[in-house]
Order: C-alpha cells, then sequence, then structure tokens
C-alpha cells in the first residue's frame, strides 16, 4: 500500500524558513521524480518545483526559483524542499508527489504572517 506523509509546515514570520519533508512507501522511491505543489484557499493546485532521478535534476517555478530547494534522499524515502525568504504570497497547503504516479499525500500547511 503507497503513503505519502508531508511534514514540517507550521507558522513563520515574513522572511523566515521552513523545510518540508515528504516520506513515502509503498513503491520503489528513488525510481519516481518528485514533484512540490501548493494549493492556496480558491486557487488552483500549481507545481513548484521538481526534483528527478537523474543527478537530482530540479526545476522550478519562477514565483520560487532562488529561495526554494528541492532535495532528495532515497536511503530514507524522503524528499524535501527547503524554504528561505517566505513571503506573504506563499501560504498554502504543500503537497508532494511522486511522477509519473496517482499518489498524494494530505499536505502541509505553510502559513506567513508578522
Amino acid at each position: 500500500q503507497v503513503k505519502i506523509v508531508e511534514s514540517g509546515g507550521g507558522l513563520v514570520q515574513p522572511g523566515g524558513s521552513l523545510t518540508l519533508s515528504c516520506t513515502a512507501f509503498g513503491y520503489p522511491f528513488s525510481d519516481f521524480a518528485m514533484a512540490w505543489y501548493r494549493q492556496a484557499p480558491g486557487k488552483e493546485r500549481v507545481e513548484i518545483a521538481t526534483i528527478g532521478t537523474i543527478r537530482d535534476l530540479q526545476t522550478y517555478d519562477e514565483s520560487v526559483k532562488g529561495r526554494f530547494t528541492a532535495s532528495r534522499d532515497n536511503a530514507k524515502n524522503t524528499a524535501y524542499l527547503q524554504m528561505n525568504n517566505l513571503q506573504p504570497e506563499d501560504p498554502a497547503v504543500y503537497l508532494c508527489h511522486p511522477r509519473p504516479t496517482n499518489f498524494w499525500g494530505q499536505g502541509t500547511q505553510v502559513t506567513v504572517s508578522a
């Protein structure tokens, strides 16, 4: 049975940092790329970062480029999203999604407020 669990969200002040974790079970973790998405209330889910399986190649949406960094530790079946300089436009539920699959976790809430 596949299980995807995101964690690490919380409340931070503008300019603060958080590291999200995505731990996955039930499929060969190292064989699949991992994409990070976020969804703000009333808005569509948006892909913001991916980390591949070959040399951990990463891609980023322009909204987070230079501030967020995706990484992975295949030995721990875990992907990470380091988020720095968080801004008022960043609050959302953040989700990870192994690609190409239909698996999703429940997400973790990130709030940015002074």
